[in-house]
């Protein structure tokens, strides 16, 4: 027994009074060795960049200069510069002049008082213990669990350690860790999170019309670029050096983004501490996806390969290779000529690749494999968000954009926090909202008509080919079209995807969607759908449509006066296969070859855009001044050459529609996995360069997960299974070949002669009897195998369909969102902040007016009606929080 707050001994101290310099919080290591000098400094050589902004002007005669630059740009500018001084912040010029311009970088920087202000504004979260926890993979757990090396293991160097934290307040500054050292408190991200909240909400004209922040600025050219800046160069030095005393940046190039990296784990908390949680999670979930796309490829490669035995040893091939003249053929199209069956005999043995009785095994394996990657997904993600702090960031943290804030009409207390918080009637923006959808609409609508129109194509084509009178080209007229149908749709949706991402974006904005992640998720949503008819209607159409609605010899079915168009002398299968490697393989070829190349085309153009500059040189210093001005360019010219960061958007884009082929047509492409598995590799590599290389800082965004694209992906595993279970019951000859196996013959000789109907009567009377795919009679009516069929196949669909998602439930019952682990830590994180919140109880309550009433969700009133402004868009400095009085209770905390 202990008396209340009697001292125990305890190494878990809540929070470290004495800052000791191993905790420092921004330091990586105490025995680092001494960094090279730091250049994101202003001219007095101390005070650090934070942020920078940048615009361009020409260097010409007074008369053109006139012409060239708007006098409401400059008028803008100062204005905006001027309310950036008042808000505390340190303001310094720097001027690059070029040829044929003056470029101007204006530096900022927050001064301690801004930034505490801040922090406490946005919600940072700072240090208060330091906690020992190494993320540990789950393939690393097995292995050492077997005993076994780790090939993917690798030694980063300066991990950044892990701490307990919670939000930022300024009165309890002196019980956080490290507070001690102004410099190292706050990270740079954070610093550059402050920068961007002050930059976004700083108006420069009328608030009502939206004169507010600067991405307004930047889209008007009113500046060019604003941005963060790197933290020094990312090449390596050329003489050997400690691996401690090597940048961030240059060790994220060096263990992540070479090539040679490609099969060791990502460095996650380093990728964390210099761009971010977001663009970390990211990262994480590719890193993971890949992982687990190793045994889906490796099963999908075995079951393509025993493709190959059946190709040498499946009674029906040999029959259509042996038939000789037996089967002749009804033409496939109104000008066409008879054929014989034995000319398909190497399709038909290539469809054996794809359509075989593994098929069935891979759907099935491949639906749980879908439901349990996203499982130990979360497991995984509870995680990391946990050991980054953003555990609770979207349900209690997360404040509302700048863009809302500033173009809300309306203000409303918000309930749980009790602060005046910016509003939008709920009714306009459903109105906005279901405006978009009917966009939606339309843009599905002018898929499907150049859905249609490939179509059309791809008879046309054929015709054209059958009449041009070359044996050899005739003979693989279908082919032909096929193959150039699938291209040239790819090319459309390619074309299709731009247009519609950018009016995406401009419907979402209209929408005014409170929170950032709301906005994403509202954005993303829209172009998902739209994607999925587009990438996907085509693939639909080939497995469940394609060959369906043909009619027989002498009753045809037309669409616009054309026969509808039949599946190839292979099957539909293989066309499917075909459509999906086009499509998919081509894809991600192209999408490749544009983020290695696009790149750094745009890098060069960008270098070649800013001339050399001119060089002024000191009479009293002489060559030597003018030789460090050639060598030396400075850090904020040097990132202004780089290409602006695009986001994750189009990244989790590319990866989602990929998951999405390699689940819900799996039964078509066995392949698919290995496919996806090899372009990840890749992908990770490329996309790593591109943040570490080529793009300029982005500023860091915290997210608690992956966002909507979750949802998401669980959407695209349900109708994975439903894929697959109509895959395989209706276009797979694999229920076909079973029925025949247990009714008629269980070696399936005479398979092909079932399969095949004779043309009927009154077609023969006029043309010469053949043959074509089919269960009818003579007369053209179904026979009753045909019905005994369609009920196995329903059945199948229905018995695959509830066994799958029965098991799939099973699975997500077994498997806990957040790891024990996890769960424990959470427990402790919330025990410790109850503990050191206890004392402050009963202080709370005495400063709490007890007559003061709670009616907050009734509380609206228009903007600007006696309304408190957020204080970062008033027109005075922030209270100065540099002198913060020391408390006497030592034991309390934030």
């Amino acid at each position: 027994m202990r008396r209340r707050g009697e001292q125990r001994d305890d190494s878990a101290t809540l929070i470290v009074m004495e800052t000791k310099p191993e905790n420092n919080y921004g330091s990586i290591t105490m025995d680092a060795p001494v960094q090279p000098r730091d250049w994101n400094v202003f001219g007095d050589g101390s005070t650090r960049v934070d942020f920078v902004l940048v615009w361009e002007e020409p260097l010409s005669s007074q008369k053109e200069e006139s012409a060239d630059v708007s006098p409401a740009h400059t008028k803008r500018r100062e204005k905006f510069l001027n309310k950036l001084r008042l808000s505390g912040l340190l303001l310094e010029q720097k001027e690059v002049l070029q040829t044929k311009k003056r470029i101007c970088f204006i530096l900022l920087s927050a001064p301690w008082s801004v930034l505490c202000y801040y922090a406490e504004e946005i919600s940072l979260r700072v240090p208060l213990q330091v906690v020992t926890a190494p993320i540990v993979n789950w393939s690393e757990n097995v292995l050492s669990r077997l005993s076994l090396p780790n090939p993917f293991s690798q030694d980063v160097p300066n991990p950044p350690p892990d701490y307990y934290t919670c939000q930022f307040k300024a009165n309890k500054l002196q019980r956080f860790l490290g507070s001690d050292n102004r410099e190292t408190f706050f990270k740079t991200t954070q610093r550059h999170q402050v920068l961007y909240e002050i930059l976004a909400r700083t108006p420069y004209g009328a608030v009502k019309k939206g004169e507010v922040g600067i991405d307004r600025l930047l889209s008007e050219q009113v500046f060019t670029a604003a941005y963060p800046l790197h933290e020094g160069g990312f090449q390596l030095p050329t003489h050997p050096v400690p691996p401690q005393s090597l940048g961030l940046r240059q060790i994220l190039y060096a263990y992540w983004a070479k090539w040679s990296r490609y099969r060791r784990y990502q460095p996650l908390d380093h990728i964390r501490e210099y761009f971010g949680e977001k663009i970390a999670l990211y990262f994480a979930w590719l890193g993971f996806y890949t992982g687990w796309l190793l045994p889906a490829s490796l099963i999908g490669t075995v079951i393509f390969f025993v493709g190959f035995w059946l190709m040498a040893t499946d009674i029906p091939a040999m029959e259509v290779c042996n038939s000789g003249n037996n089967f002749i053929m009804c033409p496939l199209c109104n000008i066409c000529t008879h054929w014989n069956y034995s000319s398909i005999c190497v399709s038909y043995k290539v469809g054996l690749l794809f359509d075989n009785g593994g098929t069935v095994f891979l759907s099935v394996f491949m639906s749980l494999w879908a439901v349990t990657f996203l499982e130990y997904w979360k497991r995984t993600c509870s995680a990391l968000s946990h050991r980054w702090d953003c555990s609770e960031f979207e349900d209690n943290e997360e404040r509302p954009r700048p863009e809302f804030t500033a173009m809300a009409p309306m203000t409303m207390r918000n309930p749980v926090t009790g602060a005046e918080e910016p509003y939008f009637p709920e009714n306009k923006r459903l109105n906005r909202t279901l405006t978009g959808c009917m966009v939606i609409i339309t843009m599905i609508a002018v898929v499907l008509i150049f859905l249609m129109a490939i179509i059309v194509y791809r008879t046309i084509l054929k015709i054209i080919i059958y009449k041009s009178g070359n044996s050899f080209v005739s003979f693989s007229a279908g082919r032909i079209a096929s193959i150039s149908g699938s291209v040239l749709n790819l090319l459309v949706i390619l074309m299709l995807s731009k247009v519609y991402t950018s009016l995406a974006h401009i419907l979402t904005r209209w929408e005014m969607h409170r929170t950032q992640t709301k906005y994403e998720d509202m954005f993303i949503l829209k172009v998902f759908i739209f994607q999925f008819v587009n990438f996907y209607s085509s693939p639909v159409y080939i497995a469940f449509f394609k060959g369906r609605f043909v009619g027989y010899p002498g009753n045809y079915n037309t669409l616009f006066g054309v026969r509808n168009e039949d599946c190839g002398a292979g099957g539909c299968l293989i066309e499917l296969a075909q459509e999906l490697l086009v499509i998919m393989v081509g894809k991600q070829l192209i999408n490749n070859v544009q983020e290695f190349i696009c790149p750094k085309l745009k890098s060069w153009w960008q270098k070649r855009k800013i001339s050399p500059r001119l060089k002024e040189v000191k009479e009293e210093e002489g060559e030597e001044v003018r030789r460090e001005e050639e060598e030396e360019v400075s850090p904020w010219e040097a990132d202004y050459q780089l290409l602006v960061c695009e986001g994750l958007f189009s990244e989790y884009l590319e990866m989602v529609i990929q998951f999405g082929f390699i689940t819900i047509f799996v039964a078509a492409c066995p392949l698919a996995p290995l496919f996806a598995l090899i372009n990840n590799w890749v992908e990770i590599r490329l996309d790593a360069q591109k943040f570490v290389t080529e793009y300029r800082r982005p500023v860091a965004e915290r997210a608690q997960d992956i966002g909507i694209w979750f949802p998401i992906m669980q959407f695209i595993t349900h109708i994975a299974v439903l894929s697959n279970a109509f895959l395989i019951a209706f276009t797979s000859s694999f229920l076909p070949r079973l029925y025949y196996r247990y009714t008629r013959d269980s070696t399936l000789t005479g398979f092909t002669n079932f399969t095949l109907a004779t043309s009927p009567r009154n077609y023969s009377q006029q043309h010469t009897p053949c043959r074509y795919r089919g269960l009818r009679d003579e007369d053209g009516e179904y026979l009753p195998e045909y019905f005994h069929l369609l009920a196995i196949r329903l059945t199948f669909v229905i018995v695959f369909e509830h066994v799958v998602f029965f098991i799939g439930r099973l699975i997500d019952l077994m498997v806990p969102d957040i790891p024990e682990e996890v769960e424990m830590k959470i427990k402790r994180e919330h025990y410790m902040a109850k503990e050191a919140l206890a004392e402050n109880q009963s202080l709370g309550k005495t400063m709490t007016d007890p007559g003061e009433k709670d009616d907050l969700p009734s509380d609206l009133r228009q903007r600007g009606a006696n309304s408190p402004s957020p204080p970062p868009q008033s027109d005075s400095p922030p209270p100065n929080l540099e002198e913060i009085p020391e408390e006497p209770d030592t034991r309390s905390s934030c």
